[in-house]
């Protein structure tokens, strides 16, 4: 556990103080949430949500905050293993696993807290204060969506060396799963095509979990996005665990 809360605590420091990372990743989801949000409630209206498209759209808007910066997390193994920290952490007496879920949680962390500050600043510009339950709520599943995202972009970093192909990459896979997610329209207005493949889309149950807890209506049930997104969180921790342990420096 000492291994694991080191790394941690590494990775929130670096998070702390590099100021312009957090501004930085704060810019496209507050540009979405103003502009989509105040430009698109006087005329869009969503089924179960009233009027109000801003509320329907934060929840969207916070989840991909979580995915963004927890699945980028992933370059901090490939920005160690240019500059010699990695080989240094692999050689000690520790275990990979330990090495891996530090940074998981480390990265999962930051990405919380940056979905946070997303759902604070939409509590003033259209948002209604869901209450404490929908907080957790809402907090419970910001956590399951940067764990598992965190962890799939250190399984994927743990095969590659050029940062630029892994942003590449990570970029290819991001925006396929934020578009299919749900989080700026509503799943019930798709194309049948298009709407299995949201079912596919793990990020899509975040969404609707988050949205729960917020709005407190989803188009799925709660507990479904809970058990796959739990499921999904499983299988990444496993598949970015054992690419990790095959790392070679």
């Amino acid at each position: 556990m000492d291994v694991i809360y080191t790394i941690w605590l590494r990775s929130i420091k670096r998070y702390i103080r590099s100021k312009s990372r957090i501004v930085g990743s704060l810019g496209m989801p507050v540009f979405f949430l103003i502009f989509l949000g105040f430009g698109l409630n006087s005329v869009v209206t969503i089924p179960g949500a009233g009027e109000n498209y801003t509320e329907f759209l934060a929840p969207g808007i916070v989840s991909m905050s979580v995915l963004f910066t927890s699945i980028f997390a992933g370059i901090q193994i490939i920005w160690d293993k240019q500059f010699g920290f990695l080989k240094e952490t692999l050689v000690a007496p520790v275990s990979r696993i330990e090495i891996m879920l530090g940074q998981t949680f480390g990265g999962a962390t930051t990405a919380i807290i940056q979905g946070g500050i997303i759902l604070f600043i939409s509590l003033f510009i259209g948002l209604s204060f869901p209450g404490i339950l929908g907080i957790l709520i809402a907090a419970g599943f910001m956590i399951l969506i940067g764990i598992a995202f965190t962890a799939l972009g250190i399984a994927i970093a743990s095969r590659m060396e050029d940062m630029n192909g892994f942003q590449l990459i990570m970029s290819f896979l991001i925006f396929p799963l934020f578009g299919l997610s749900g989080a700026m329209f509503p799943i019930s207005s798709l194309p049948p095509v298009f709407k299995t493949l949201t079912m596919f889309d793990p990020l899509t149950y975040g969404v609707e979990g988050i949205r729960f807890g917020l709005s407190g209506a989803s188009q799925i049930d709660p507990f479904v996005c809970l058990i796959v997104l739990c499921m999904f969180s499983v299988a990444t921790i496993i598949a970015g665990a054992w690419l990790f342990k095959k790392t070679t420096i």
